[in-house]
């Protein structure tokens, strides 16, 4: 749930408030990445005016009241903020954890759901590179990813973020556990992971975390001959300007990285 104690965001900027018909408006570019509907429910429209804004900790709040698109809204934001403003490890993982349960049951309530799917594949995947993917991967979680990110994309095949998350998985899986090992055990290979980075790109031209994640990624997949592509890539993405409070975490992520 909701934290009040959750670090608030800090980068609130005005051009990040949606109010009223703005957010309709606005929902075709903020959305290209994830492909969720617009909203009905004026609650759960609210629950992601609250989550552009990087009002997260109210974004969860209102999106659990509300219910339906209101929990993809509420798991969204607790994802995104666990990922990128809370300061403390353990905390992280914990939200994490309450993402991949509620998500999960999302997607047995609504398996048609892709971003139920999608964000149970996200928490699981941040939650296995904190514990260590190694770990992860004993533990079970290689094949849950892939299979929830199937689903994903097989139910919205022109989700950004899937791709993203499907291109990681076959790069950290290749990272770890070599190419053969991967291959064999995991499905994971190399050619098979840069085509997710390359599509989500393609998707989602304006997307800065597609090109951050592409960028750390091809340097799992091909070491030192990607160094060139992955400096362009966070370059670009470093120089993007944020629609929302996510973007803007990513491209802060990316300025740092170059710094």
């Amino acid at each position: 749930m909701a934290k009040p104690r959750w670090t608030a965001f800090p980068h609130p900027a005005k051009s990040y408030l949606y109010a009223g018909e703005a957010l309709k408006k606005a929902w075709p570019a903020l959305h290209k990445g994830d492909c969720e509907p617009w909203p009905k429910d004026p609650a759960s429209q609210e629950a992601w005016r609250l989550f552009h804004e990087g009002r997260f900790a109210e974004a969860v709040e209102a999106g659990l009241a509300a219910g339906g698109a209101g929990i993809t809204a509420a798991n969204k934001a607790q994802a995104i903020y666990a990922n990128g403003v809370e300061p403390k490890e353990a905390a992280r993982i914990a939200l994490f954890e309450e993402v991949m349960k509620r998500a999960e049951q999302q997607a047995k309530a609504e398996p048609k759901n892709a971003n139920a799917h999608y964000l149970y594949a996200y928490a699981a995947g941040r939650y296995s590179q904190r514990i260590s993917v190694a770990k992860a991967l004993a533990q079970g979680y290689g094949g849950k990813i892939r299979a929830a990110l199937q689903t994903a994309l097989a139910l919205a095949p022109k989700h950004a973020e899937a791709h993203v998350a499907m291109g990681a998985y076959h790069a950290e899986i290749i990272d770890k556990v070599g190419a053969l090992v991967g291959g064999l055990t995991y499905g994971a290979s190399r050619d098979a992971g840069e085509e997710h980075f390359r599509k989500a790109l393609k998707l989602a031209p304006d997307s800065p975390i597609a090109r951050i994640e592409m960028a750390n990624g091809m340097v799992l997949l091909h070491g030192k001959k990607a160094l060139e592509e992955a400096g362009r890539l966070y370059a670009e993405a470093a120089a993007m300007r944020p629609r929302d409070a996510m973007e803007r975490l990513d491209v802060e992520a990316a300025k740092a990285e170059l710094e």
